[in-house]
């Protein structure tokens, strides 16, 4: 039985006044369609609001509306755009308590989780704006004909970028497509999730606050069958954050017209705690890796392999430490875990425990909803033996369970780790540095946290992000983030200190000199 401290629900009348500006806010989103659908609070289960739909109709005027507005924001240049950018950062951290109540009322996470969202959109902001003329700026680079001719390489922006972002890291995940396209000169359509689009939208707003033209960042609303074919139509690169089997689809459309994509997939990833680790630390370490934001993070651990000289010890302060995590829906600090988003993911959380259990796996920690908090609460939940053909086993749970596994040696848990068709985030804990980075070299991953879970690579924005395997292609973050944006430009220019050679007498008189001048330049390790 779980020991889980629990916290009074709150009523629709104690949810923040900021979200009393949403049908202000909602006027935003580029809707004609005069339906809308209800948005659900998940601490209550009430219907926080009404959210204007859009139409396919809607997509196109988002689309030709934000190329007009391109043009003018491409040609304004990397100093406009910088100082613009900045300005935004500035705002988003100055009207962070209405970002935090709203993030907490649309996802259900805690105020602590909402935090690091805010924290990670103003970091993401920062870098893209102060990195956009260092890694667009062009270059210089080597010809092939020494003195004939000279060759730079400019980035030109792609234009418009359709942006597909889920609902579980709205902030987050949003910042860290749209702004990279925004550094770079380009426009985006932004296709929100409709339970994170308030959250969107208030970031829209600090932006164009901030000096970003309304019509460069469009919002747009409504079902993928809708309107996601022609989001991803229109869009000259396209960024989709969510499930290995929407973005296959979203992908192939994309590959069929030529566009650029980057997909940032499932995940099923894994922890490996070697048996040089503090079990107490490496528990507390743990717990904040599975099940921070309830789990509903594409970057947190499901699957953790324990070498036997620890697992005893770990399991127990493991399981300690989980119990005594305090969950609720405070608009504070006071709690440390909060409450899944929808009944679609109460669902498959409870349905992916029950079948463990069903077929012999035991429950550690957790394992039950707890209505009497809310609708969509369910206790962190630690299993073992759980085993192939289970549910949890392969699939992704996108929530707060973790499957806990006993392995003899490091290579036994390495080859655990990588037996997956996932490869999005894995972490290594181990007593020694060397060791841990040794092990974590050996991982089938886009990134690898050494006795962190996921917030090393995560927060390393100047690093790119993304998957391998079926979780995803093309990375976000870093230099990498911003290049997905441009087409490089190759530009050359014959000097005219010596002539190209334009016919046979011409080659024959400058073979010889060719051939030596390709031996020198290997001879002295030259490109």
């Amino acid at each position: 039985m779980s020991k889980l401290t629990g916290m009074t629900a709150p009523t629709l009348s104690a949810l923040p006044p900021t979200i009393s500006f949403t049908t202000e806010l909602t006027r935003d989103i580029r809707a004609t369609t005069g339906e809308s659908v209800s948005v659900i609070a998940p601490f209550t289960g009430q219907t926080l609001h009404a959210l204007p739909v859009s139409s396919v109709g809607d997509v196109a005027d988002a689309y030709s509306r934000a190329r007009l507005a391109q043009i003018g924001w491409a040609r304004a240049g990397f100093a406009h755009r910088r100082a613009v950018l900045l300005r935004a950062h500035d705002l988003l951290l100055s009207r962070r308590e209405a970002l935090l109540d709203t993030l907490q009322t649309e996802t259900g996470k805690t105020r602590g989780q909402a935090f690091e969202e805010i924290f990670q959109a103003a970091g993401v902001t920062r870098y893209n704006a102060v990195a956009a003329r260092r890694v667009l700026g062009g270059e210089s680079r080597r010809s092939g004909l020494p003195l004939m001719v000279t060759t730079r390489v400019r980035y030109r922006p792609k234009g418009v970028a359709g942006v597909i972002t889920p609902w579980n890291f709205p902030l987050s995940l949003a910042a860290m497509d749209v702004v990279p396209a925004l550094a770079a000169g380009c426009g985006v359509v932004q296709k929100a999730d409709n339970q994170g689009a308030l959250s969107i939208l208030l970031l829209r707003r600090a932006f164009i606050d901030a000096g970003v033209p309304a019509d460069l960042w469009a919002v747009v609303t409504g079902t993928g069958a809708v309107i996601g074919e022609a989001v991803t139509a229109g869009a000259d690169y396209v960024c989709f954050t969510g499930s290995t089997p929407t973005g296959l689809r979203v992908g192939a459309q994309a590959a069929s017209s030529l566009t650029g994509a980057s997909l940032e997939l499932g995940g099923k990833n894994p922890m490996i705690v070697l048996d040089d680790v503090d079990p107490h630390r490496a528990a507390a370490q743990a717990a904040y890796a599975c099940f921070s934001s309830l789990g509903q993070l594409c970057v947190s651990i499901e699957r953790i392999y324990v070498q036997r000289g620890v697992h005893e010890q770990f399991l127990r302060e493991f399981v300690t430490v989980t119990r005594a995590l305090i969950i609720g829906s405070a608009l504070d600090y006071s709690t440390d875990v909060g409450s899944l988003t929808s009944q679609a993911q109460l669902t498959r959380v409870t349905e992916h425990v029950a079948d463990a259990v069903a077929h012999g796996a035991t429950v550690q920690a957790g394992g039950r909803a707890r209505p009497d908090l809310g609708p969509y609460f369910f206790e962190p939940t630690i299993l073992t033996g759980v085993t192939p053909g289970m549910l949890c086993y392969a699939g992704e749970t996108f929530g707060p369970v973790v499957a806990v596994s006993v392995v003899d040696s490091e290579q036994e848990a390495i080859l655990a780790a990588n037996d997956s068709d996932f490869g999005l985030n894995a972490s290594v804990l181990s007593g020694s540095a060397r060791r841990g980075l040794r092990v974590a070299g050996s991982l089938e991953a886009g990134s690898v946290n050494v006795n962190e879970g996921y917030r090393g690579s995560f927060s390393a924005v100047d690093a790119p992000m993304g998957g391998v395997k079926d979780s995803g292609l093309g990375r976000r973050n870093g230099p990498e983030g911003l290049k997905r944006f441009v087409n490089p430009v190759t530009i050359s220019r014959a000097t005219g200190v010596l002539r190209l050679p334009a016919t046979g007498v011409e080659f024959a008189r400058l073979v010889t000199p060719m051939l030596l001048l390709a031996r020198t330049l290997k001879a002295a390790r030259r490109r």
